[in-house]
């Protein structure tokens, strides 16, 4: 190894040494190899949700201008849309859809919030509640449907409902083979099976409020309803208005409520949704190009909510 002297002095110098860099190489190539693995698990998720959520939403969007006959696809433009909008159907299944998710805002929005301001003030079991309302979301839907139709909505007075109607000598229902009970009953279910996950969430935005606006509310003597529309609501303003938006997207594809409740259609296609009638389009009629223009105008209108959704919390954000 060859020894270097510094100059006006009689010291050897540092040795001159091929490795000298090597630390700093070395660190240099860790994080190199931790950006690639890093990048590798994303271009995964990328090729998984492009294999399977985008590539499928553009090929649906291309078979909505087009028509299959026999193995022949050919481009008819927009009679499948024209065709579709023509079908009588096709109102009566927006308009129960619209239906849904104004009863499921109304009532499977605002029970899981006040839920979660009940499980929020109470001081003992508050583990025990907890798992309690969530334990239906461990369900599968099909099974808690199921568990609905043939025990709950019984249309006998042995079903869960008419005995307690009964017993509080109420006027008992036929709940599903009744039209006008179809939605509600509906909403009923869609709220017990799904309010596990909006009570934790609520839950966990109550409990970032700050105690002392509460204790001020107190010292002014408000209430506990002047409490909740004067803390609890402004505090969660911003998820509330994400909840919102999450229900109308989800209610807005009502399809297994109807499909096991009401067998499909319902009683005089009282619980026909728009997803089911894509449903029917594409598996019962063989109209897989109709059943790819409705759900192309269905992704049109949850893209408005969204867009209108994003122009309100702008703002607020």
């Amino acid at each position: 190894m060859a020894i270097t002297t510094v100059p006006g002095t009689t010291r050897p110098g540092r040795p001159s040494s091929p490795y000298a860099e090597r630390p700093r190489r070395t660190s240099l190539g860790r994080k190199v190899r931790d950006n690639l693995t890093g990048h590798a698990f994303l271009i995964g998720a990328v090729l998984c949700f492009a294999l399977f959520s985008w590539y499928p939403m553009i090929r649906g969007v291309v078979m909505s201008f087009q028509r299959t006959r026999r193995g022949v696809t050919t481009w008819v433009g927009w009679d499948n849309y024209t065709r579709i909008i023509d079908d009588p159907s096709f109102w009566t299944a927006w308009k129960n859809t619209f239906y849904f998710t104004v009863l499921a805002l109304v009532l499977g929005y605002a029970v899981p919030f006040f839920v979660a301001i009940l499980l929020n003030e109470l001081r003992h079991a508050k583990g025990y509640l907890r798992v309690l309302v969530y334990l239906p979301v461990m369900l599968p839907p099909a099974s808690a449907l199921f568990l609905f139709k043939f025990y709950a909505y019984d249309p006998s007075e042995a079903g869960l409902f008419n005995a307690i109607l009964k017993a509080l000598h109420l006027p008992t229902s036929q709940w599903m083979q009744s039209p006008g009970m179809t939605m509600p009953a509906m909403v009923i279910a869609s709220t017990w099976m799904n309010m596990g996950g909006a009570v934790l969430i609520y839950l966990a935005a109550l409990q970032n409020i700050p105690g002392e606006l509460y204790e001020a509310a107190e010292l002014d003597g408000a209430g506990i309803w002047r409490r909740i529309w004067n803390v609890t609501i402004p505090q969660t303003r911003l998820i509330l208005a994400l909840m919102a938006m999450m229900q109308i997207v989800a209610t807005m594809q009502l399809f297994i409520e109807p499909l096991i409740l009401a067998n499909g259609a319902g009683a005089e296609d009282s619980a026909t949704s728009v997803a089911y009638l894509i449903y029917q389009h594409g598996f019962f009629q063989n109209d897989l190009n109709g059943a790819a223009a409705l759900g192309v105008i269905m992704l049109v209108v949850l893209a408005g909510f969204s867009a209108v959704y994003l122009r309100l919390t702008a703002k607020q954000d």
